[in-house]
């Protein structure tokens, strides 16, 4: 029988720590922890996701400060605040929210944050700290997955896993982070050769690649730990990850559902990030 690992259950808990840390943080420095989030343009999807960030900062006691500029800003005009922002010391987490318009160059305005005030983990310092195991800022949505695995106290010592997916923002350093905690790590992507067949000996299974049920139970081994990264839409329009969920979920040990697995754990690390940010930014005077 398979056990449901429950993201928002975590993802509640892991507030209420957040929301002391913050606390005492305000109580030690004379001021708040401060998240700024920088939206530019009209996308739906973006403007809910910014809305969600800064009802998380009113649930934790983070300062959110939110910066909404027209979609025909322009680079310079992005930069500009950006840059300002890292240099305001009342905010200790920056957020560009992505997509970006077509016209601006995201690249060049994410390299103005530094690694101490990238809570979402991107840069390539954090990412390099990463690499090497070093204390950095961790990309938002693999951390929630490592968070959920141990708070279930799930081992990873030994275990093969296996990561179908290589993004920058997830595939990537969830490998790195499986590596780190010394599981026997794969990466799986469109040109794997044997896909099924390596999945099969995953002991861990992370699906992140944007495929609607992808993963069937032939792709599952019993017994298995399976991570659902994915959101998508099904042929009826209905919220689904990368894992066909009914039919794998009995193969299980543990899995994640979508919604209410992965999903609401990444906002959460986010609001993790900038506290943490504000504790090292103290710490360093």
């Amino acid at each position: 029988m398979y056990k449901l690992i429950d993201g928002k259950a975590h993802s509640e808990a892991i507030r209420g720590e957040i929301r002391e840390r913050a606390e005492k943080f305000k109580s030690t420095y004379g001021t708040d922890v401060g998240l700024a989030v920088v939206l530019v343009g009209n996308d739906s999807a973006s403007q809910v996701y910014v809305r969600n960030k800064i009802k998380g900062c009113e649930q934790t006691n983070i300062k959110s400060f939110a910066y909404y500029l027209p979609e025909d800003a322009t680079q310079a005009q992005v930069e500009e605040l950006v840059s300002e922002l890292v240099e305001n010391r009342a905010i200790h987490g920056i957020l560009v929210q992505l997509p970006l318009p077509a016209h601006l160059n995201a690249e060049n305005i994410l390299k103005l944050i530094p690694e101490s005030k990238d809570v979402d983990g991107f840069c390539e310092q954090n990412i390099g700290n990463l690499c090497m195991n070093r204390k950095c800022l961790v990309a938002c949505t693999p951390n929630g997955v490592m968070k959920m695995l141990e708070r279930e106290n799930i081992s990873l010592k030994g275990k093969n896993a296996v990561v179908i997916g290589r993004s920058n923002i997830v595939g990537k350093p969830m490998a790195m982070l499986l590596l780190n905690a010394d599981a026997t790590v794969t990466v799986c992507h469109s040109k794997t050769a044997n896909l099924k067949e390596t999945c099969q000996q995953a002991d861990v299974l992370v699906a992140a690649i944007g495929k609607a049920k992808f993963v069937t139970e032939d792709f599952v081994k019993d017994g298995a730990v399976v991570v659902d990264v994915g959101m998508n839409r099904d042929e009826n329009g209905k919220l689904c990850g990368d894992v066909d969920f009914e039919h794998v979920k009995n193969k299980c040990s543990y899995i994640t559902p979508v919604p209410g697995g992965v999903g609401p754990m990444t906002i959460t690390m986010l609001l993790y990030n900038t506290v943490t940010a504000a504790e090292r930014s103290a710490e360093l005077g």
